[in-house]
Parts: C-alpha cells; sequence; structure tokens
C-alpha cells in the first residue's frame, strides 16, 4: 500500500506541479501540501484523474498554530473508492488570507466550509452562503483557535422575568479558581491505601 502511495504522490506532482508543494506518506496516508491559490484546480484534478478518481470529500477542518505567521493549516480529507485509497490536503494560510471555496466541484464542501470559518474564523471566497452554523449569529470569536478562552465570551441564559433569551458576559462566580493539575499520587504527604506495600518492600 505504500508503495502504490508513493507512486500516486509522484504522479500527482509530476501533473500538477503548479499546485503540490510537497508531498509525504506519513502513517500509512498520502499527505500533500497544496498552494494556496491553485487548491481548487488540484481537487479538480484529483476527481477527474483516472489514476486518482478521489470522487468522495470525506472532510475539510483545520488546525491553528498561532505562533506561525501563516496561522492556519486548512485541512481536506478524500476518498477514492475506485481505487480504494485516501489522500489529504494542507494548505497553509495567513489569518486575512481568503481560502477558494470548492463547492463548484464538491457540493459537500458548503457546510465543511461553513464550520471551519465559524470555528476558526476562516473566510472561503466564492462560497454561496458563508455564515455560521454551529453557533450562534451574534456569536463573538471562533471557539477552535488556540487564543479563545474555554469559558467563552458571553453566557446565554433564560430569563424568567424577561421571559427571554438574554446574553451577558461570562462572569466566574467561583472566588477562587486555581487548579495545579496535581495527581493525588504526586506531593502528598500521607500514605495512600496499598502504597504501605511498596514500603514494606523496601
Amino acid at each position: 500500500m505504500s508503495n502504490a502511495l508513493k507512486e500516486l504522490g509522484a504522479h500527482i506532482e509530476v501533473k500538477r506541479p503548479d499546485c503540490v508543494l510537497g508531498w509525504e506518506v506519513c502513517h500509512g496516508e498520502l499527505n500533500v501540501s497544496v498552494a494556496l491559490p491553485n487548491i481548487v484546480g488540484l481537487v479538480e484534478f484529483l476527481k477527474t484523474d483516472q489514476t486518482c478518481r478521489f470522487s468522495t470529500l470525506v472532510d475539510i477542518t483545520a488546525v491553528d498554530y498561532p505562533e506561525r505567521p501563516k496561522r492556519f493549516d486548512v485541512v481536506y480529507h478524500f476518498l477514492s473508492m475506485y481505487q480504494n485509497q485516501r489522500i489529504r490536503l494542507r494548505v497553509a494560510v495567513r489569518e486575512e488570507d481568503m481560502v477558494p471555496s470548492i463547492t463548484d466541484v464538491h457540493a459537500s464542501a458548503n457546510w465543511f466550509e461553513r464550520e471551519v470559518f465559524d470555528m476558526f474564523g476562516i473566510l472561503f471566497s466564492g462560497h454561496p452562503d458563508l455564515r455560521r452554523i454551529l453557533t450562534d449569529y451574534g456569536f463573538r470569536g471562533h471557539p477552535l483557535r488556540k487564543d479563545f478562552p474555554t469559558t467563552g465570551y458571553t453566557e446565554v441564559r433564560y430569563d424568567e422575568v424577561q421571559k427571554r433569551v438574554v446574553y451577558e458576559p461570562v462572569s466566574l462566580v467561583q472566588e477562587y479558581r486555581q487548579f495545579d493539575f496535581m495527581s493525588p499520587w504526586e506531593g502528598a504527604d500521607y500514605i495512600l491505601p496499598g502504597d504501605e506495600k511498596q514500603e514494606e518492600a523496601k
């Protein structure tokens, strides 16, 4: 299988050198780094080329690397049921970049791209209806960015007095919120049940 994926990677690189920045077979999967402006052309090629025939879009997601100038990797997963192979495409994008939508090639990309926009704030140019899909329309921020606070910015609750849903800034009511994440077995000055056997063995 690994040799077949290497042959596939070489085939794609030879046929579309304008799109492929690099590729590798890792953990039994073919990973291809793609130039941002050419993602649509490569996806179309992968779908129609007789050696590839990646006709099924499985998923689109992203990974946040806040320390990099190109902060995000947009990641595409495709399946070829004809060749029984999978491929992963990665496109590195800056926070202000717009990623060309692949909805004209794979209509199922519509909701995937909306989810990536909602969770990461990545914009897709040419998308027919780019709006939030998992969070509220008035939601602030993008929850899967690594700098998004785990508490969020606002909380939602139903107000009995106003008889409606209200949005309020998050207020942490616990006065002392200090967590040292120490295991109960670390730093304890007492013997836990069963530990006395270890002391006896010494």
